[in-house]
């Protein structure tokens, strides 16, 4: 399972975490994904986005009534 954003393309990334003596030790971070259900052409999908594109109502949340 990939940690990716199916609409941006926001995956993880690695550096460094740096303490005050400059000792470097390898970190990742992850992007905020959320799944959501959403229509695509007519048929419900469950993809994961970021919140920025949530947000940003790139994709529209598909509620049940």
């Amino acid at each position: 399972m990939s940690r990716t954003c199916d609409i941006c393309g926001k995956h993880t990334i690695t550096g460094n975490k740096v303490s005050h003596s400059l000792h470097r030790i390898r970190r990742v971070w992850r992007p905020n994904l959320i799944k959501v259900k959403t229509e695509v052409d007519g048929t419900t999908l469950t993809i994961k986005v970021c919140a920025r594109c949530l947000k940003s109502d790139r994709v529209t949340k598909k509620v049940n009534v």
